[in-house]
């Protein structure tokens, strides 16, 4: 029976029931409007309030203080360092003080937010540098040599410029890097006399793409280029410091390091070997190279968190196995303790040897803080190691941010964290008498648990992947449990012990070994690379899926509540959004000297005046197209002559890539659009994208829409930034390119007509 009550007005009612009732303002009872959302909205109320309970807010700081980072980088201009750093330094002062209201954890991610956006502009204020506008073709250079690569085809070092002189140019410039023959580069920490061609920093190949001028712009280098003539190696006038001897000691250990291996193996698996424990992967062979992407297993050649934790792995149970011998340190001493604290200097001399790239930074301070919980009685793998990781990379190098070393890493992670706190290993308990149990004596648990977290981390890893190299691998998880084992369990440790036994003369088995371990990787990945459909091949797509993604695979790692799920919604929009964006008509190369026009085939037919092989790759691989740079198919339609070329777009028109002045009369009768470094005639009825515009904006992507093409560049107007100064010109080009044949039939004539015969 329900309870009874007497309402105010002396009539009787229940009260309790459902829905409750009210009373209507004559004294009558009319049942109280009750939404059908309140039950809903309560238990989205009970989860949200679980999501901010205590402990729960650290893991949030560093995505805050990301973002921050990420609008310093979306800015159009150079933020201004003392505005920056008074509104971060007043947001974290209120948060401090408002500590115990309410508002306290919005405060902290608003000041987190600020704090990660003045780190950034005071980075690049701390590192502000002079890069060159325009290619030198002649500079005499002298300097000191910082670092060394060895190519496979060519060899590549980083000069600091001491003087650099030009007869047309008066800029000058930090860093430079200069690329010469194979075996000619000069030793690091060696004063050298060179004569040089520079070139500006390379920059986005398409909108949207990967800026490597700004990767060269926080390294501190304004230029690249290649020598001219002979290296001159003479006395230094003065001493380069102590970095630069720091830095030539280091590259010897590498080299002699590369040396002993060379004795024992050759090609791929010497330079495999080498990549692996000195961080040099640029000799390796473009094959295998390629198959190691394809396969899913790139992620070997580039030191990161798993060599990280193989190495600190390896040293910390073989340090703790050997204290285990004496049966009185084991009862007396905090051996495990003293084990990590092993675990974590080799770890730092693993960083450094490695040439402590961005990556490898990430990976140290990773394993750093996980060993440091074990010395102070702390648990391990948590998301506040996460946390307090990226924080210190961040904080560190807050370009880290955009690059994919750090995306694909940091979501990995978080993946694997994310399994963790939700109890992996417990996914495989039972009793000991079960089937189960058998089967677990068997490895049926430890391959389980590889299976899980290569499936996790490949899934926290594919967006990235697909946004940065337009591809995925569908094959990695197959890959990744086919090698990865003999990788732990024989490469690394094997590399490990041949380090420890090169100052005794001891390691030479030791290189054999872990040959033998890398002949099976080379033949898992070649074999996985050359299955069906093994490149997954994934058209370009805008920041705003990958930012949709990232929200997505966020939400899905950090909350506790059922909330996670958003995250798969967020995912599932990011899939379809990538899916539906739509692929340029024209793409124009940033020098002009290059134009690709997607035909009524659908694919890009290409117009080019200069070779280029990089920048057609590039184009192909965000065009999701297999073809190399070097296939005929791409002249198709195409015709060319001395003068310059022309081809046919899918609705008539032609576009124009004029070489020669004399060209372009012709061109402005005929071609909706030309490209060209030529001054164009007055009255051209043409539409033209000229030297000048392309100076100031960088490469173009043309898509048709209503009135014409919308233009996509690489710097849009007002876009100055210091690794991309902008080119001072005549006002702004509009963003929306209006083509003469969208108004009447661009042209009558077909391209055997125009009197150019097919190129070559």
């Amino acid at each position: 029976m329900a309870e009874q009550g007497t309402t105010p007005g002396g009539k009787r009612g229940y009260a309790g029931t459902w829905p409750p009732r009210a009373v209507a303002p004559a004294g009558g009872y009319v049942p109280a409007p009750v939404s059908i959302w309140s039950p809903f909205v309560e238990t989205l109320r009970q989860w949200a309030k679980a999501e901010a309970g205590a402990g729960r807010l650290l893991p949030w700081v560093p995505v805050a203080f990301g973002s921050g980072i990420a609008l310093y980088f979306a800015a159009e201009h150079e933020p201004v360092l003392s505005a920056a750093a008074v509104v971060a330094i007043t947001l974290c002062g209120v948060a401090l003080l408002l500590r115990r209201q309410k508002l306290f954890p919005a405060l902290v991610m608003l000041a987190a937010v600020a704090a990660g956006f003045a780190t950034a502009t005071w980075k690049t204020a701390r590192i502000a540098h002079t890069v060159l506008a325009r290619p030198i073709f002649s500079a005499s250079l002298t300097g000191f040599v910082e670092t060394r690569d060895i190519r496979e085809k060519t060899d590549r070092f980083v000069l600091r410029v001491v003087s650099m002189e030009s007869q047309r140019d008066a800029t000058r410039l930090v860093r430079v890097r200069l690329s010469v023959k194979k075996g000619t580069a000069p030793d690091v920490g060696s004063f050298v006399e060179l004569k040089a061609r520079l070139l500006p920093p390379l920059g986005p190949q398409r909108p949207g793409s990967y800026d490597f001028g700004r990767d060269l712009y926080f390294q501190g280098i304004g230029a690249s280029g290649f020598v001219m003539g002979a290296i001159k190696v003479s006395e230094p006038p003065a001493s380069g410091g102590l970095a630069l001897r720091y830095a030539a000691f280091m590259q010897g250990l590498r080299d002699a390091i590369d040396a002993r291996i060379r004795a024992t193996l050759d090609g791929d698996k010497r330079a495999i070997a080498t990549a692996l424990l000195t961080g040099r992967r640029d000799a390796i062979s473009e094959p295998v190279n390629d198959a190691m992407f394809i396969s899913g297993l790139g992620h070997v050649l580039s030191i990161s968190g798993y060599h990280m934790a193989v190495v600190a792995g390896v040293v910390f149970f073989a340090v703790r196995a050997l204290l285990a011998l004496f049966p009185a340190l084991t009862v007396s001493h905090p051996i495990k303790k003293w084990s990590a604290m092993a675990a974590l200097v080799a770890a730092a001399f693993y960083l450094l040897l490695s040439g402590a790239e961005v990556a490898t930074q990430r990976s140290f301070f990773m394993t750093a803080v996980v060993l440091i919980a074990v010395m102070v009685d702390r648990r391990a793998v948590t998301f506040r190691t996460l946390a307090v990781a990226a924080l210190i990379v961040l904080a560190i190098a807050p370009e880290a941010l955009v690059h994919p070393s750090f995306q694909m890493s940091f979501a990995a992670t978080l993946g694997l964290v994310a399994l963790v706190q939700i109890g992996m290993p417990n996914l495989f308990a039972s009793p000991d008498h079960s089937a189960t149990a058998r089967v677990a004596l068997w490895g049926g648990r430890e391959i389980s648990m590889l299976v899980l977290a290569s499936l996790v981390a490949g899934l926290a890893t594919t967006p990235y992947a697909a946004f940065h190299f337009h591809r995925v691998t569908p094959y990695g998880l197959l890959a990744n449990l086919a090698a990865m084992p003999v990788v732990s369990a024989i490469v690394m440790p094997a590399g490990l012990l041949g380090l420890a036994l090169m100052p005794f003369g001891f390691d030479g088995i030791c290189w054999t070994v872990m040959g033998w371990g890398i002949d099976w990787m080379i033949a898992v990945t070649q074999w996985v690379a050359s299955l069906p459909g093994a490149v997954g091949r994934v058209t370009a797509f805008g920041i705003g899926p990958l930012i949709a993604a990232s929200a997505g695979l966020i939400l899905l790692g950090l909350l506790r509540t059922p909330l996670r799920w958003s995250g798969v919604a967020l995912l599932v929009v990011a899939a379809v959004w990538a899916a539906r964006v739509p692929q340029p008509d024209i793409l124009i190369s940033g020098d002009g000297r290059n134009v690709a026009v997607r035909g009524t085939d659908g694919r890009l037919h290409l117009m080019r005046t200069g070779k280029d092989a990089f920048l057609v790759k590039e184009w192909l691989a965000a065009d999701a197209d297999a073809r190399t740079a070097s296939d005929a198919s791409l002249a198709e339609g195409v015709s060319c002559d001395d003068g310059g070329c022309v081809t046919q777009t899918t609705s008539g028109g032609f576009v124009a890539l004029a070489g020669r002045p004399e060209a372009l009369a012709e061109d402005c009768e005929r071609a909706a659009l030309i490209v060209t470094a030529r001054p164009v005639p007055q009255g051209c009825a043409a539409a033209v994208i000229d030297a000048a515009r392309l100076r100031r904006q960088g490469a173009l992507a043309l898509k048709r829409g209503r009135d014409g093409f919308v233009v996509d560049a690489v710097k849009p107007g007002g876009i100055d930034r210091p690794w991309s100064p902008a080119v001072p010109g005549d006002g702004e080009p509009e963003t929306t390119l209006r083509i003469p044949g969208a108004a009447r039939p661009a042209v009558d004539a077909t391209p055997a007509e125009t009197d150019l015969q097919p190129d070559d």
